[in-house]
């Protein structure tokens, strides 16, 4: 089976995301009113490093997308910029597996959200992610 056809586990949908988001993935979403909306994604062989497992790469776009989302919601849908990141890689990810992560958000203030999530691979923890992202304001039309 080819990472195009495998199917995500139940509950998860695709996450419609164009540009680099679409070449490295597809990603998925879980949106459950009993847990946290998560991100995930199916660990193939175009996410493989030198050694066969997950490229920390991968993990690291996955965890950076799934806060960001996570603070554009809570920024109420105002676009928001990753302005720091943390990655600790605390094993690693295999190739076949679901590798998911549930973003937190830790603070919001008018012009930040600080966040973080665990990524996991069914039980197993793989790496944590830290983050600031900066809250957008709109800018002025121009000629206004």
């Amino acid at each position: 089976m080819t990472d195009q056809t495998r199917a995500a586990p139940d509950g998860w949908t695709r996450f419609e995301d164009e540009g680099f988001i679409d070449l490295v993935g597809p990603l998925y979403e879980r949106r459950d009113p009993s847990s946290p909306r998560a991100f995930g994604f199916l660990a193939g062989q175009k996410h493989a490093n030198l050694i066969g497992v997950v490229q920390g790469g991968m993990l690291m776009t996955l965890a950076d997308r799934a806060l960001g989302v996570a603070a554009w919601e809570a920024a109420g849908g105002r676009p928001c910029v990753t302005v720091q990141f943390d990655m600790q890689f605390l094993t690693a990810a295999p190739l076949g597996a679901f590798i998911f992560v549930e973003p937190e958000v830790l603070r919001l203030t008018s012009s930040m959200v600080f966040l973080r999530g665990t990524l996991r691979a069914g039980r197993r923890t793989v790496a944590a992610a830290t983050g600031v992202w900066k809250i957008l304001r709109p800018r002025p039309k121009r000629g206004a």
